[in-house]
């Protein structure tokens, strides 16, 4: 399952990612926000993060204004691997290399077509495993 999470800044990205994952008929959970109207976005990446682990099939993309504060809010959690992301590369190594769980976007950065790319190679690439899986092992 996809969850999104977004506070205010984000709000209107993950709005247009919604509409592309319902034109691809994907099911997503939305956690909130649901306005542009001021909210605190550790109160989302927490919902967000809480959805995400019920299962290990879930996968997150949480936007904030520059990505940064849902970044930090998220990683808290220790079982969380979220990658702020900002190109199809970015988002490639996030899951080959780091088994990222949690694509992070910056609303106020990416374009809606671009943020599509990305989370297109975001949910399609696979964990590579080996080396890789001894580093996540370490966290």
């Amino acid at each position: 399952m996809i969850i999104l999470a977004s506070d205010h800044a984000g709000y209107l990205l993950k709005e247009e990612l919604k509409k592309f994952f319902n034109k691809e008929n994907i099911i997503t959970i939305d956690v909130g926000c649901y306005s542009r109207e001021g909210c605190d976005y550790p109160d989302f990446a927490k919902a967000g993060c809480a959805k995400v682990l019920e299962d290990s099939r879930n996968v997150g993309i949480f936007i904030c204004g520059f990505g940064i504060g849902m970044s930090i809010a998220a990683n808290r959690n220790p079982k969380i691997r979220a990658a702020l992301c900002d190109s199809v590369q970015a988002a490639t190594l996030a899951r080959e290399h780091n088994d990222a769980n949690v694509l992070v976007l910056a609303g106020r950065r990416v374009k809606p077509r671009k943020a599509i790319k990305i989370v297109k190679v975001f949910l399609t690439t696979d964990f590579a495993g080996g080396r890789h899986a001894r580093r996540i092992k370490k966290l």
